[in-house]
């Protein structure tokens, strides 16, 4: 069994991270945090100083994909009950709709890639779909963020998929593990925030990064240390809600 030496404080925020790259940044800008093991992904625990009382917060390697998203989040809520979960991460934005580097605010979380063939395959979309209210966010400056909708599913994108998934779910990126992340926050009454930064626009030929991880990776520093710099904002946000 674990060792719990490390869980009785209350965390009030979870940051999820996903990627292996993505993790690799936040720990590298964290060097003097002491990174932890648990079962499911390495953590760990630095405190956010609000109005000179330090509050703990939690960072957490969700891993990579649909499946270990679902699980780490569940076992990050059920062990540590925060009353926020914020995800952060990189995804591919769709052409002519974002910029690459640009922040998107995720309104909206659509798991595209299931197929029931033998029976109503949009009532199964619509199940696992996620709508965000962030009406608790009126003290946080949002003009800088792109607000929309964010599909998942267990593959990069193929270029040649945007049309129909613009048409149809009105999305602007993608992603690996935002809807599985949003579909369990909500079925256990977890407040959740997903920010995504674009890494890359993804056109009907594919991408940049599709076979050049080197290109990947300096697009995850710059993504994620943008995104490390907006978090104070709205950290404070949730400690006034």
């Amino acid at each position: 069994m674990e060792n719990n030496k490390h869980a009785e404080q209350m965390i009030k925020i979870a940051i999820l991270i996903s990627a292996d790259a993505e993790w690799n940044v936040i720990t590298n800008i964290h060097k003097k945090c002491e990174v932890l093991e648990s079962p499911l992904g390495q953590y760990f625990q630095p405190s956010l100083n609000l109005n000179g009382t330090s509050q703990p917060i939690i960072y957490y390697h969700g891993g990579w994909g649909k499946i270990s998203a679902a699980a780490t989040t569940q076992y990050v809520i059920q062990r540590w009950n925060p009353r926020l979960i914020i995800n952060i991460g990189t995804c591919g934005g769709f052409t002519n709709k974002v910029n690459k580097f640009d922040i998107i605010l995720v309104k909206k979380t659509v798991v595209y890639d299931i197929c029931e063939r033998a029976g109503n395959n949009d009532e199964h979309i619509n199940h696992y779909t996620t709508e965000f209210d962030h009406s608790w966010l009126t003290n946080t400056p949002l003009n800088d963020l792109r607000k929309g909708i964010i599909v998942s599913a267990d593959q990069d994108l193929d270029g040649k998929a945007i049309p129909n998934l613009i048409q149809k779910y009105d999305a602007i990126a993608a992603d690996w593990e935002s809807g599985a992340i949003a579909y369990v926050c909500r079925k256990s009454r977890t407040k959740c925030l997903i920010l995504r930064g674009v890494s890359d626009i993804v056109d009907e030929t594919g991408s940049e990064i599709y076979k050049n991880n080197d290109t990947y990776i300096q697009s995850t520093e710059i993504v994620m240390q943008k995104l490390v710099n907006l978090l104070p904002d709205f950290l404070f946000a949730s400690f006034d809600n």
